[in-house]
C-alpha cells in the first residue's frame, strides 16, 4: 500500500517525510488508531539512505515486561531457563536500518530507562552477556495517545520523550482528509480484487458518494475493511451501494432525505440492487421478481452502473 496524498494536509505530511528521510533523526509519528502510522514509518525508511537495510518493528504494548529486554536486546545461551542458544534482539537485527517502536506509550518505566540508555549511547549488552554491542539504528516511534500528557502525568519519561521526539509527524483523522477517500477506496479495491484473482473492479458513483459522506471513527483502517468486505460481496465488476455495510447505507439515506426527495430512477436503482442482493445475483430470478425481462434488467443494470456477474453460474443456483 502507498501513501495517498491528494489532500493538502497529506501533501504536507509527505513533504515532511521527504525532509526527515534525508537525515538520521529519530521520528515520533502520532495519530489516532487506523490513521496509517505504519505506512508513514515505511515511507520514512524507504525514502532514506537506509532503504536497503532492515526495517524491524516491535509492538511494545503487546510485549510483557519480563520479555522486553530479551526481545529488544537479545540474550546469550544460559541467560535464563530455556535459553538453550544465543539469540540477537531487535536492535541487532535492525542494525544499519530502522527500528519501529509501535505503541511506545505502552513501555513500562523500568523498560523506558533501558531504552533511553541505548538511544543515547548507541551500545548495549545482550541479556546474560558482557560484551558491548554498537549499533547504528534510526528509531521511529509510533503513538496513538498524547505523549506530552503522559509526560505531565509522569507515566512517560521526559528525557526519553525528547530523545524520540526530534521530529514529529502528526497524522490527521480520515474525516479531515476526505479528498483522499476516492483514491484510498480505489487502491483498496484494486488490492483486494487482485488478491482474489479479479482485476478491474470499480466503485459506483452512489457508493463512492456514500463513502465520502461517512465520518470513519476507525479512520483509514475502517475504510480498508469496508472495501475488503465490499469486494467479497460484489457480484460483478462494480461495487455498488448494496455492497456497503447497512450502517453506511442508512447514513447515506438519511443524508439524502434531508437534502431532497430521491427521483424515481434513484429509487428504481436501489430496488434493483436490493433484489439482486436477495437473489445472490441470479438474473432470471431477479427479473421475475421485478416483473421485467432479463434483457430489460441488463439494460437497467448498465444504466444504473450495477455490476455484472463474474460468471453465469449464479443464474443456475435458484
Amino acid at each position: 500500500m502507498q501513501l495517498v496524498t491528494n489532500s493538502a494536509v497529506m501533501k504536507n505530511v509527505s513533504d515532511l517525510i521527504d525532509r526527515v528521510a534525508g537525515t538520521d533523526a529519530n521520528v515520533l509519528v502520532i495519530g489516532e488508531s487506523g490513521t496509517g502510522k505504519d505506512l508513514v514509518a515505511q515511507a520514512i525508511h524507504d525514502r532514506s539512505h537506509r532503504r536497503d537495510r532492515p526495517l524491524t518493528k516491535i509492538d511494545c504494548a503487546s510485549l510483557p515486561e519480563d520479555l522486553f529486554e530479551s526481545e529488544l536486546f537479545g540474550y546469550e545461551k544460559g541467560a535464563f531457563t530455556g535459553a538453550s542458544e544465543s539469540k540477537p534482539g531487535r536492535f541487532e537485527t535492525a542494525n544499519g536500518g530502522s527500528l519501529v517502536l509501535d505503541e511506545i506509550a505502552g513501555v513500562s518505566q523500568s523498560s523506558q530507562a533501558k531504552l533511553l540508555r541505548v538511544i543515547e549511547e548507541r551500545i548495549f549488552e545482550r541479556l546474560g552477556g558482557k560484551q558491548s554491542i554498537s549499533i547504528d539504528v534510526r528509531i521511529i516511534a509510533l503513538a496513538n495517545v498524547d505523549l506530552k500528557e503522559a509526560v505531565r502525568a509522569r507515566a512517560f519519561r521526559d528525557d526519553l520523550y525528547y530523545r524520540l521526539n526530534v521530529v514529529t509527524v502528526a497524522l490527521p483523522r480520515l474525516v479531515e482528509r476526505t479528498e483522499d477517500i476516492p483514491s484510498l477506496a480505489d487502491q483498496f479495491a484494486k488490492h483486494f480484487s487482485s488478491r482474489g484473482g479479479h482485476n478491474g473492479i470499480r466503485i459506483s458513483g452512489d457508493a463512492l458518494k456514500s463513502l465520502e459522506e461517512y465520518e470513519y471513527p476507525g479512520n483509514v483502517r475502517e475504510l480498508r475493511n469496508i472495501i475488503e468486505q465490499a469486494v467479497m460481496s460484489a457480484y460483478g465488476d462494480t461495487i455498488g451501494l448494496s455492497n456497503l455495510p447497512e450502517y453506511l447505507r442508512s447514513a447515506a439515506r438519511l443524508i439524502q432525505s434531508k437534502q431532497r426527495k430521491p427521483s424515481l430512477a434513484e429509487l428504481e436503482a436501489v430496488y434493483i440492487r436490493e433484489v439482486l442482493e436477495f437473489t445472490r445475483g441470479n438474473k432470471t430470478r431477479s427479473a421475475e421478481i421485478l416483473g421485467i425481462s432479463r434483457k430489460n434488467l441488463y439494460e437497467k443494470m448498465r444504466r444504473y452502473e450495477i455490476g455484472q456477474l463474474r460468471s453465469r453460474k449464479a443464474d443456475e443456483q435458484l
